[in-house]
């Protein structure tokens, strides 16, 4: 598509949750000069007062009705659990050019619920930008939040052709590379390379503190593989819950490959335990396709 250089692409934004991933989208935004005016919303004036310190928004309030009655592009940046209520609120009150996305980890109830509430062709497009932090907050937004991430874009005959255009240009405009994906595909792949990778590293906290292990034994294995479970608990608990089947899987998956180490294991057999780790490091090659050598690895 092509943008005028007249004027920014986006006029009214408002971004619904002026959190860590708000306050961010915000300031690129705004360094970008991609909108005319910001609203943030949200429900504790402490946080959207300091997402206006930054820079991120330009106003302010406590009221989602009375923000989106003229936005040009509406972002959604709360939990999960909250989108569908949100979008349930919204879509009565939108201007029927308005544009609406989300920044939810999970995709399918969320679109299901949008194919539902809106018609054809729908100007909502779900959107899933794979930038985040342990740390969480406005304080800690930064306008090169999303640089170098990549999006995963609602992928529906259903959608707009105007509004998925501009909502993929939103995210390529500050940094993201935009990978269309069917809903319930994107489900069940975050499952497998995010959610359930948080349950885990979780458990493993949860089973070195129970075993009393003492900080000065604790290694890079285990500082790498537990960071992610630092982010916040009501986050991950509306995560979850909003792709239950979909993790159930694959902590399904999960118990059947430890078992198949527990039972080398416990029969001593080494050429199944080294099979077991080469598999690991073959599939971990294929999906991630680093330099292992750049990489600290040990026997820890």
């Amino acid at each position: 598509m092509t943008v005028s250089n007249a004027s920014p692409p986006f006029g009214c934004v408002v971004i619904i949750g002026a959190g860590l991933l708000g306050a961010s989208l915000g300031l690129a935004l705004k360094s970008r000069r991609l909108a005319d005016h910001i609203i943030g919303v949200g429900r504790r004036e402490e946080s959207l007062a300091i997402a206006k310190s930054k820079g991120a928004v330009d106003s302010v309030s406590l009221s989602v009705s009375e923000s989106v009655r003229d936005a040009d592009l509406v972002v959604i940046s709360t939990p999960a659990a909250l989108v569908i209520p949100v979008l349930h609120e919204i879509r009565p009150l939108l201007n029927k050019s308005a544009i609406v996305t989300d920044v939810a980890s999970t995709k399918a109830g969320i679109c299901d619920f949008a194919d539902a509430a809106w018609p054809e062709p729908r100007r909502f497009v779900g959107s899933h930008p794979m930038a985040g932090s342990e740390k969480f907050g406005p304080e800690h937004a930064v306008p090169d939040f999303y640089e170098g991430s990549v999006c995963l874009l609602e992928s529906s005959t259903r959608i707009d052709e105007e509004a998925q255009s501009l909502v993929a240009f939103l995210w390529r405009s500050v940094g993201s590379r935009v990978v269309p994906i069917d809903p319930e595909q994107h489900d069940l792949m975050l499952a497998l390379s995010s959610h359930v990778p948080h349950v885990l590293a979780a458990a493993l906290a949860i089973g070195a503190a129970e075993q009393h292990v003492i900080p000065d034994v604790i290694g890079n294995g285990f500082r790498d593989t537990t960071r992610i479970a630092a982010a916040r608990p009501e986050i991950w608990r509306d995560i979850c819950l909003t792709n239950k089947m979909a993790v159930l899987k694959g902590l399904k998956k999960l118990r059947a490959n430890l078992q198949t180490f527990e039972q080398a294991l416990r029969s001593d057999a080494s050429d199944s335990i080294e099979l077991f780790f080469a598999e690991g490091k073959a599939a971990r090659h294929l999906l991630v396709g680093d330099n292992m050598q750049d990489e600290r690895v040990s026997g820890e």
